[in-house]
């Protein structure tokens, strides 16, 4: 069989699959359908410095070929993730990674100081797309300043693996890409949701409760799969590419394009053990091309 792990930075994974942040729970919610050992890494919820309510229902749609969803990083913030959370996750066999937000770099960087606390969390995976409260509300990832800014202030804080998750809403994300690591990022992770929208047309309304929302799903993976063959050239750091990936297929196609590791998002809401299958076909393909390691394969288009 072909060996399919692989590196970023000093986390080894068993293979190249990890899970999205916010579509797999904290893991422990899809143990009776999958073994979480041998998936090669889970991305948690995401987590920030203080509790958040989320956004108002509803928050989510169905759309073709895809999903909007606008849930606002609910969640009840890092403390309570430390005290409650952790002691359930840390013994799981495999990368638990942490997915960090905030509203200002000194959110951030507090909030990943205080994973940096957890010793069985080795790598955290910065959400970039939330807005700057001190700059108008825009996304700190769409400016290569506002996506250094971050970067910076966390690496300050932050020893372990350190995986920045770009946002492609954005002109050039190649220079995005860059910024962040000239700032000392280890990884970038991409991509994250499009911005779209749904309207009733009965109610005359949006379908979510602010407008908006981040799509996701197989209408995303073309732009992402270009994305992230524009970024794999553009920096010497291991990416990890997402975004529609529904089968083994689409992976290695992300593989091919110059992903380290990928990550599955809403595939896990349609078969909660997807991660298992998209592995073994990711070993199959590999065994039956006579590739001796899933490496012959990355970046090769």
């Amino acid at each position: 069989m072909a060996a399919i792990n692989v590196k970023i930075k000093d986390l080894n994974l068993k293979n190249p699959v990890m899970t999205a942040s916010g579509t797999f729970g904290y893991g422990l919610e899809f143990a009776d359908f999958v073994p979480l050992e041998e998936i090669g890494g889970i991305i948690v919820k995401g987590t920030t410095l203080n509790p958040r309510q989320g956004n108002d229902y509803p928050r989510m749609v169905e759309t073709a070929q895809g999903m909007l969803n606008c849930v606002g990083l609910q969640n009840k913030g890092v403390d309570y993730f430390a005290q409650h959370i952790y002691p359930q996750i840390k013994d799981i066999d495999t990368n638990m990674i942490v997915n960090v937000s905030g509203s200002s770099p000194e959110d951030y960087a507090e909030c990943a100081a205080r994973v940096d606390a957890l010793e069985r969390i080795p790598a955290i995976e910065l959400n970039i797309s939330c807005p700057n409260v001190k700059d108008g509300g825009m996304a700190f990832g769409v400016t290569c300043a506002g996506a250094a800014s971050v970067v910076r202030a966390v690496r300050q804080r932050y020893s372990k693996t350190l995986i920045v998750k770009l946002s492609p809403n954005v002109t050039n994300i190649a220079e995005i890409a860059k910024a962040v690591e000239a700032e000392g990022a280890d990884s970038v992770s991409l991509i994250n949701t499009l911005m779209g929208m749904s309207i009733d047309i009965e109610k005359r309304c949006s379908r979510l409760s602010i407008g908006t929302g981040g799509l996701s799903g197989p209408a995303v993976k073309p732009v992402a799969l270009r994305m992230v063959w524009q970024v794999a050239k553009a920096v010497k750091i291991p990416v990890v590419g997402l975004g529609g990936i529904m089968t083994a297929e689409d992976a290695i196609e992300f593989l091919m394009a110059g992903a380290t590791a990928i990550e599955i998002g809403t595939a896990n809401f349609i078969d909660p053990a997807v991660t298992i299958k998209v592995r073994d076909g990711i070993s199959d393909w590999l065994d039956s091309h006579g590739c001796k390691t899933v490496q012959e394969i990355i970046g090769v288009v």
